[in-house]
């Protein structure tokens, strides 16, 4: 809910400036930030998946050891992603769209998020690894108290200081320097059986593969969320500025869904995950129902709300009716099939918490991946500026209806992730 509150206020702020290019830049580099949360997610994610398991099968000492492997692991990729962004930083912002008039602000923002790779990719460790040992709250104040900060400073240094697009950026750099040291102070002080010692971070490769073989998909899922909107950006600048701008407030209220739906797939992962591992196969599936009755349920009746309040909710981050009126319908289309898009979510989570990584890798390449980027070529090129709109929910109908037969197939009479047992 913080992090929805917080890209929610970051879009505003950024928004008062009443400069359609320099929201569209930021906008444009959005994907940037998404491609550091899937990385962190490569060992943050796989890493809570393995250690939930470990701690049902009461091998608390390797579960220990799996965290720092994640750890310093994780460490050791933001340092070459780093280096890497820097040297193929003009490749990458072509990539991404950036045009004449978004290039200044796109290329500020972009040289201070790659600076901060580091602080972001590691924090996806503790922030995940924390909740195996029951840790959620602590989890929870970490997280919280970076972005609460990064509401504070993001009118400070936009306004206060005249940084523009800068700003937003280096706010967003000393918020997660806060949220990684309160992270990091926890797992030292508070946790029982996780630990960051460098000198344990060997671990067996059967365990490096158990990581792997769900980080891996569960990366691919915000992989395919970077490269979703960085297509989305690049069918909406041919419309101009003002539309790509619409759709970077659009996606931010949209959040205040997705969060919500984000947080409960997470906190049923260490529930799934440890009776999985405990072979406790009653409970297990009442926690998947559950979840999946929540995620839907919720997304329905918030997503009718905000549909009704659409074009006064982006009325209030610009001035521009034309930025609005744009905001305000790409909203309306996507919030339609956010019950799908909770129910999709169930089905990645869970598989990766199971063990079972093939359809966990299937989930996550689907929804702002393959689907998504057939359904926009082809319905694009049919109905033009209103395919690139519906293509993302024609995507969620699509993705979910995958998981569900994946679901069946795994949990139903005699179902693949039971046959180990």
């Amino acid at each position: 809910m913080v992090s929805m509150i917080y890209n929610l206020t970051d879009t505003f702020f950024v928004a008062q400036t009443q400069n359609a290019n320099l929201v569209a830049g930021i906008t444009l580099c959005t994907p940037l930030f998404s491609m550091m949360i899937a990385l962190g997610d490569m060992f943050g994610l796989g890493g809570s998946s393995a250690i939930s398991r470990l701690l049902g099968q009461r091998k608390y000492d390797l579960a220990g050891k799996v965290n720092s492997f994640c750890f310093y692991g994780a460490l050791i990729l933001a340092a070459i992603v780093t280096a890497l962004l820097f040297v193929f930083k003009q490749q990458v912002l072509g990539l991404l769209g950036v045009t004449t008039a978004t290039y200044q602000y796109a290329a500020i923002y972009y040289e201070i998020m790659a600076a901060a790779v580091i602080l972001i990719i590691v924090s996806l460790v503790p922030i995940n690894t924390l909740r195996t040992e029951g840790l959620a709250t602590e989890s929870m104040i970490g997280t919280a108290s970076g972005t609460i900060l990064k509401i504070f400073l993001d009118p400070l240094f936009i306004f206060g200081f005249h940084l523009g697009a800068a700003g937003a950026a280096l706010a967003t750099v000393v918020g997660y320097l806060v949220t990684d040291s309160i992270l990091i102070a926890y797992t030292i002080h508070r946790a029982r059986y996780i630990h960051i010692h460098i000198h344990k971070m060997r671990i067996p490769g059967i365990e490096i593969k158990d990581v792997l073989m769900i980080g891996i998909p569960a990366s691919v899922t915000n992989f395919m969320t970077m490269l979703g909107t960085a297509l989305m950006n690049n069918f909406l600048i041919v419309y101009g500025a003002n539309k790509v701008a619409g759709f970077g407030i659009a996606t931010k209220v949209e959040t205040i869904v997705t969060m919500v739906l984000v947080g409960f797939c997470f906190g049923s992962q260490a529930l799934i995950g440890y009776n999985y591992g405990a072979k406790n196969r009653e409970r297990l599936k009442k926690i998947i129902q559950f979840d999946i009755l929540v995620n839907a349920g919720f997304a329905f009746i918030i997503a009718l709300g905000l549909i009704a309040i659409a074009p006064w909710l982006c009325g209030l981050f610009m001035k521009d009716q034309g930025v609005v009126d744009a905001a305000s319908y790409m909203l309306r289309w996507f919030l339609l099939t956010t019950p799908f898009i909770g129910i999709s979510l169930v089905f990645t989570t869970m598989f990766q918490s199971v063990n079972q990584p093939l359809d966990a890798f299937a989930m996550s390449i689907s929804r702002q991946g393959v689907v998504f980027a057939i359904v926009i070529f082809i319905v694009a090129n049919i109905l033009g500026y209103q395919g690139v709109i519906v293509s993302q929910p024609i995507a969620d109908v699509i993705t979910a209806a995958f998981g569900f037969i994946l679901y069946r197939k795994d949990f139903g009479k005699n179902g693949r992730a039971f046959r180990n047992w």
